[in-house]
């Protein structure tokens, strides 16, 4: 078997752990078991398992729906008991999850993991353009619903916003959406609309003739004349000024512009697509941005996740970035371990993947090893992915007293919303929801 697969394991009792893993040690696939929910969905942020066994007792199946969103494409299998309730396994098959039954048939997985394989041989170069779509990296759910709508766009000549924060990729996205339609032999012109003055960017997207002004030597085509039948790309669209406004208003609605210092009208066969990590609707409230022009440029819009919200991608990033770095500066460094990967995990990176990328080119650039190593990343990511210190005081010393305790006041901190919450707390959702009902919490009603 390909040591590509990865299979987690997770019961509460240890020596199930240890009799599973005695049976299937000798295939040649990445194992790894756990004892409980919590520490599953600890384990797939740095293990992205092919396929994950669970046993369906307490939270089992509240974890199920949560696994899914770590491993979109990856198998769940349920580990049921004989004498499981048909409820419980009636709900396992509607869901549309595998199962199988306690004792183990060790032959039926062996045999469900070499469908797995069969299926990844089939079916490779798909899956791998599900986690690469083009220059994109990424095979969280929220990925493939933007590989998704760049596929369904593309073959259209429709305008497109896509808007997320500095270094999610939005020019990334752009160029997938110009490399997969009609126009792709075409140009691909980028203007980063922030870049130039009140004064430059006219010419600059429209061009000038000659003698238009001190120092117009000559004819210069602007940016929508070199885009003919091809696309444009007008990055940071909000820092456009409301007379340049006017200008692209005009010509989305006709296709006609006139170079600065002109008097003809010229046509162009260019689509138009938009990026900002501006609040355009906010802008226009206050009237920085035609109202307008927000409407005509946003028909169709695309919005990049930022990393912290696509954590579940960071192994798959990180390793990419190592494999380009090496190749660039000329090492041998083939391994990521755990507790770097945990550590990645924990930053939030407020520059995205651009941070990440820059992250692990610096390490590269300092490990001396085949791996690379916490000391390696950089001061600012080991400091702020340290766990913070939590303090609780207790007016009693029961078990029971504290766990309610520190979950009202964690339920306190996020008003009540459960996704919060139970990431604060480490645990899964099904188990907070358990949590609460056995210790008798009542959410405050309004105005308590």
């Amino acid at each position: 078997m390909s040591l590509q697969t990865r299979l987690l394991f997770v019961h509460e009792e240890r020596d199930i752990r240890h009799h599973f893993c005695e049976n299937l040690c000798a295939e040649d696939f990445l194992l790894k078991t756990v004892p409980d929910s919590r520490e599953a969905l600890k384990v797939l942020k740095i293990f992205p398992a092919d396929i994950v066994m669970l046993c369906i007792v307490g939270d089992g199946l509240a974890l199920l729906d949560e696994i899914r969103t770590h491993i979109p494409d990856g198998i769940i299998v349920a580990v049921v008991n004989n004498d499981t309730s048909k409820e419980v396994l009636n709900a396992v098959k509607l869901g549309g999850y595998n199962y199988v039954l306690m004792p183990f048939d060790f032959g039926a997985i062996r045999e469900l993991i070499r469908n797995r394989l069969l299926k990844t041989s089939f079916e490779g170069k798909e899956r791998r353009k599900r986690y690469r779509f083009e220059n994109l990296i990424g095979r969280n759910i929220k990925m493939l619903d933007v590989y998704q709508k760049v596929n369904d766009v593309a073959v259209a000549n429709t305008t497109v916003l896509i808007t997320g924060e500095t270094g999610t990729g939005k020019e990334l996205v752009a160029e997938a959406i110009h490399s997969r339609s009609a126009r792709k032999s075409g140009p691909l012109i980028r203007v980063n609309c922030a870049a130039f003055t009140e004064t430059l960017i006219n010419s600059e997207l429209f061009g000038y003739e000659k003698g238009a002004f001190s120092g117009a030597m000559a004819l210069k085509k602007g940016c929508f004349e070199l885009a003919d039948n091809g696309t444009i790309l007008l990055d940071e669209i909000g820092d456009i000024p409301l007379q340049t406004q006017t200008c692209l208003l005009r010509l989305l609605d006709s296709g006609s512009f006139q170079r600065v210092g002109g008097v003809k009208t010229l046509k162009t066969n260019s689509r138009i697509i938009c990026a900002t990590n501006l609040d355009l609707w906010h802008m226009v409230q206050e009237k920085l941005f035609r109202e307008d022009l927000f409407y005509r440029i946003n028909v169709v819009s695309i919005h990049m996740p930022p990393l912290r919200e696509r954590k579940s991608d960071i192994p798959l990033l990180a390793r990419y970035f190592l494999k380009k770095y090496c190749g660039q500066i000329g090492k041998d460094i083939s391994h990521i371990p755990d507790s770097t990967m945990e550590m990645l995990h924990r930053y939030d990176w407020p520059g995205n993947v651009r941070e990440l990328a820059n992250v692990i080119e610096q390490a590269v650039v300092f490990c001396k090893r085949k791996e690379l190593a916490l000391h390696n990343l950089p001061l600012k990511v080991r400091e702020t992915s340290l766990p913070k210190a939590f303090i609780l005081n207790l007016a009693s010393r029961s078990l029971p007293d504290a766990a309610s305790a520190l979950i009202q006041n964690v339920l306190a901190e996020t008003g009540w919303n459960m996704k919060q919450a139970a990431e604060k707390l480490d645990i899964a959702r099904g188990t907070l929801y358990s949590k609460i009902k056995k210790y008798g919490i009542e959410k405050p009603r309004s105005g308590d």
